[in-house]
């Protein structure tokens, strides 16, 4: 029964301490307030910015040449390293341009051999005096064109084959298959994007920051005094390892006033996929934090205010700014309030701008909750739970 009394009193004292909030304070009827000084402390905090999940290497596969599709050699999600081919194109006109132009590369090496043949007799006649020096200056020039036009056959040869090889589109680097929105049969262009290759050993997530935090950054040492990020998944977990900002732009952009930044973070498990979203986590430390609890503060159209205790005891309503990172308990004040300033912590409901009051110290007031909770009636306790 003792053990039952005194399970009751300790819940109706947490519901008084509770009431002692924004819900109003127990009534001590001498106008009592507990009053905290302000002080500061380290607090770890931090910054999150929206993000884009990107691919170091994002390439997108065209075909250089028109064709149909006849041949898809892999699967979307597929890992491939360079140089292995993706797609073939029908290619028998290629082909035949092809032995078209080794046709005519034979027969302008004939041409070449037979005009040899013709000048290296035409030295012997002249030097025997046979033939004039016009005779053999002519030979010497069909010789040459002869040359010449073996050299332009072995040109056209040579862009035939390369003609031919673009009716395989090879992957230009190592990395995933994308989507393959194209079926077999379809006739393709260098306006098609037959997919994307992905290289995602490693992702870089972009995000941006105002203009003023940019300058922050460059004047206390830039990229490489930012601490390693995190990044948060689109799910809400926290991505298992962290990043390092590597690249700032040099440019603002002029519609949103922010500089987009670049972290980089290893895939190895290949959890992060390029297109993707999320929020990119900065850590920082504040050495000289004001904190305060959100009980103590009320909002009136996203305004914040506290009850600065002055002169004759009388509260003063007083608007605060705070830090939007928060963790649900606590407030970080950053204007407003200064080390030595001193505020109501609790019951700030029943308070009014001007209004006297008796301060007490939070200790006394939890104490003084404690011997009115143990002088409190069951039916008394009944009524304040109610309430």
């Amino acid at each position: 029964m003792k053990m039952k009394k005194m399970m009751m009193l300790a819940a109706m004292a947490a519901t008084l301490v509770s009431c002692g909030g924004g819900g109003g304070r127990p009534n001590f009827g001498d106008n009592e307030y507990p009053v905290a000084t302000v002080g500061t402390s380290s607090a770890d905090m931090q910054t999150t910015y929206p993000a884009t999940i990107k691919g170091v290497q994002d390439v997108e596969i065209r075909p250089k040449v028109q064709g149909f599709l006849t041949q898809i050699n892999v699967k979307e999600g597929q890992h491939v390293v360079s140089g292995q081919t993706l797609f073939v194109l029908d290619n028998e006109t290629y082909q035949a341009q092809v032995r078209q132009a080794q046709a005519a590369v034979n027969t302008a090496q004939q041409q070449v051999n037979t005009a040899k043949l013709t000048y290296e007799n035409a030295q012997q006649l002249h030097a025997n005096k046979v033939i004039g020096d016009y005779e053999m200056q002519t030979s010497h020039n069909s010789f040459e064109s002869a040359k010449a036009q073996l050299a332009q056959a072995q040109a056209s040869l040579a862009s035939a084959k390369e003609m031919l090889s673009f009716c395989y589109v090879k992957s230009p680097a190592t990395g995933v298959v994308g989507t393959l929105p194209l079926k077999r049969g379809a006739l393709v262009s260098a306006s098609n994007v037959l997919t994307t290759v992905s290289n995602i050993s490693s992702m870089e997530v972009y995000f941006s920051v105002t203009e003023k935090d940019a300058m922050t950054i460059s004047q206390n040492g830039g990229l490489e005094s930012l601490p390693a990020v995190k990044l948060k998944l689109a799910d809400g977990t926290v991505y298992a390892h962290e990043g390092k900002v590597t690249k700032m732009s040099g440019v603002i952009d002029q519609a949103t006033g922010s500089v987009q930044l670049i972290a980089a973070f290893p895939n190895t498990e290949k959890k992060l996929k390029s297109g993707g979203a999320g929020v990119v986590i900065i850590p920082r430390q504040n050495n000289n934090a004001i904190i305060i609890p959100q009980n103590c503060v009320s909002e009136v159209q996203n305004k914040k205010f506290v009850y600065l205790l002055g002169e004759g005891n009388k509260v003063k309503y007083s608007e605060i700014k705070v830090d939007p990172q928060n963790d649900g308990n606590n407030y970080v004040v950053t204007e407003g309030l200064k080390t030595g300033d001193k505020y109501v912590t609790n019951g700030v409901t029943k308070l009014s701008d001007g209004m006297e009051i008796v301060p007490i110290t939070p200790e006394r007031y939890k104490q003084k909750i404690q011997e009115q909770a143990s002088e409190m009636s069951a039916g008394d306790i009944v009524k304040a739970v109610k309430k």
